[in-house]
């Protein structure tokens, strides 16, 4: 029974791989147009960030951190952590991680948070989303490298839309979290007042919202670093690089100063990301 039933096996992974051939066929243009284009925009971000000297970087990032947040311990602690990453001799990987974390978190930002107030203005938007959100949340990272390195080759680029397609829930679901939880007599009283809808979205769902959103985007960065070392196995420069090679070499000296570096920076962008505050004292 088992025999016979599994001789009738239903092509799925033959209808995927037609479907994949006949992209690269008849649209690889597109493909290594989108390829080129983002590759180019990404080497010279990272070039760019590359030619200053780090002492000088890690000063103005300092300097941020201080505008930010009006507290000596970030930039103490940007001044700390990243000086230790200098010494350790994984700068330029780490810069090479941070623009690819800063690309894709600003693609899911993009997208994702107008998608997600469409979605709690429209819930069978919602409704008709969710289960693909959940498919990609769901589905093991491994596998979205093969479709984007079939039809993106090697480089930055595949592990960049691998890391905006895993990463991209996480600021729709939060935005529309956010925006659906506006109270009602909030709501109410922008409309006794006369407020058009443009105005209740941006002076009444937006505010209430905003943390909210912040936390998706906390959750972005998070698993956007998350996806680093996945995206070296297509070829993403990065501090994914050296942990692949310590893996495969066995090297637990190169694993543990690369991980403490994807760590590093981690802590440092969450840091970034918590309750920013251009003025003033926090209390």
């Amino acid at each position: 029974m088992e025999e016979w039933f599994t001789a009738w096996k239903i092509p799925v992974g033959a209808v995927g791989e037609a479907v994949f051939d006949f992209l690269q066929t008849h649209f690889y243009w597109a493909f290594r147009a989108i390829s080129d284009g983002l590759g180019f925009v990404i080497e010279g971000v990272n070039d760019g960030l590359q030619a200053v000297p780090p002492l000088l970087l890690i000063s103005i990032l300092a300097g941020l951190a201080w505008a930010l947040h009006r507290d000596w311990k970030l930039p103490a602690a940007v001044l700390g952590f990243l000086l230790l990453v200098v010494n350790l001799g994984y700068w330029e990987a780490t810069v090479e991680t941070l623009t690819l974390v800063l690309f894709a978190t600003t693609i899911c930002m993009t997208l994702g948070v107008p998608l997600g107030i469409a979605a709690a203005h429209r819930r069978w938007l919602y409704t008709g989303i969710r289960p693909v959100l959940d498919l990609m949340q769901t589905i093991p990272t491994f596998v979205y490298l093969i479709p984007t390195l079939i039809l993106f080759g090697l480089g930055m680029v595949p592990g960049l839309i691998s890391t905006v397609i895993f990463a991209i829930p996480a600021p729709i679901r939060l935005t529309y979290l956010g925006v659906s939880s506006v109270p009602k007599q909030l709501l109410e009283a922008g409309e006794a007042f006369g407020a058009t809808r443009r105005q209740l979205l941006w002076k009444v769902e937006l505010p209430h919202a905003l943390p909210t959103i912040m936390a998706g985007l906390t959750q972005c960065i998070m698993l956007s670093l998350s996806m680093v070392v996945i995206a070296a196995l297509v070829g993403a420069d990065g501090l994914g690089k050296p942990v692949v090679r310590a893996l495969n070499s066995v090297n637990v000296e190169m694993g543990i100063e690369a991980g403490l570096a994807i760590v590093v920076l981690a802590i440092l962008l969450d840091r970034f990301c918590k309750q920013p505050k251009l003025g003033g004292r926090r209390d």
